[in-house]
């Protein structure tokens, strides 16, 4: 089951520092950080572990829920987890601080049902915003990347708030941000809900492009890629198994994401059945992710060449 220990906010500099290989007797365990729990990353892995394919691949799993991507990828760096999933703007940042790790398989390429939502009462439009409070889970997160490329492409500086996967829709019927990047399916309850209204639909508005992998750290590949390619086939098996089991994988995202039925079914046809299936990705996919992330204003980011390592080739575990 899932561990929801979190971590507190760590400065990458001083992560870069943390001594980041596994002892030798966890060697048959794969730790895996998730960005937060109402998530499909939580719903693949949870997944893959009640499947037992973790097992069926002679090793054992721990999940970790952290507050957003960035802590999950600061965990990484840490040595506290051996795989997490993010987007490739986070190893590209972390590389001039030390921190070698690579994207090992592509996860998704599209933002569905991530979307830039205000309080229905809220009389707030798009240029509105300007000086406002958005909210997000994390700097450095997807969400935060989506923000910083709203405020670039539409011209808008705000303020962005960090408040952690699952203080984004408290925080926003509460007021104390005025807006927040929401992700599925958050988004889809809200607006099934009557409690929020979107600005910005950024599955239609941002080009494709590999949003999100999973990722380790050199230091693993090269100690023990074995564990890093079962890894993987057991997280595609997951995501194979939710795929073909459709009623099953409903009531899973019903019962991990805490929504009704009707919501985790939206969740599981606009978001689950459009992941990436195969996992392998190329250079290019990568530089346009980092193009945008230039875009939105991230800086000093690495050559993706330097942040991903093509050799894995997910192969999915069997239920």
């Amino acid at each position: 089951m899932l561990d929801h220990r979190r971590l507190g906010v760590l400065a990458l500099c001083l992560i870069a520092a943390v001594c980041t290989s596994r002892p030798s007797h966890a060697e048959d365990t794969i730790r895996i950080g998730l960005p937060t729990k109402t998530y499909w990353p939580t719903v693949i892995a949870e997944a893959a572990s009640r499947q037992k394919l973790f097992q069926k691949e002679g090793i054992n799993v721990e999940l970790t829920v952290y507050r957003g991507g960035a802590e999950a990828f600061e965990a990484l760096a840490a040595g506290a987890a051996d795989m997490v999933l993010d987007p490739p703007s986070l190893p590209a940042t972390a590389r001039s601080k030390g921190i070698d790790a690579k994207v090992v398989a592509s996860a998704s390429t599209g933002y569905f049902g991530w979307q830039l939502m205000v309080p229905a009462n809220s009389a707030l439009t798009l240029p509105d915003l300007k000086g406002k409070k958005v909210g997000i889970t994390s700097a450095g997160s997807a969400t935060d990347l989506l923000a910083l490329w709203t405020m670039q492409s539409k011209k808008i500086d705000f303020v962005r708030v960090p408040v952690g996967g699952g203080g984004l829709t408290p925080n926003l019927l509460s007021g104390n941000i005025d807006a927040a990047v929401v992700y599925s399916p958050l988004s889809f309850k809200l607006l099934a809900n009557g409690d929020a209204r979107t600005l910005i639909d950024f599955a239609s508005e941002v080009p494709p492009h590999l949003n999100s992998g999973w990722i380790t750290t050199a230091a693993l590949i090269k100690s023990n890629p074995a564990l890093v390619q079962k890894g993987l086939n057991a997280l595609y098996g997951g995501l194979l198994y939710l795929r073909n089991n459709r009623t099953a994988a409903i009531a899973l995202i019903a019962e991990i994401d805490e929504v009704p039925e009707a919501i985790a079914a939206q969740e599981y046809d606009q978001n689950i059945l459009h992941l990436d299936t195969v996992g392998t990705f190329t250079v290019d996919s990568v530089a346009r992710s980092l193009d945008l992330a230039r875009l939105g204003g991230m800086k000093d980011l690495a050559p993706a060449a330097d942040v991903i390592d093509t050799q894995f080739k997910p192969v999915p575990t069997a239920p």
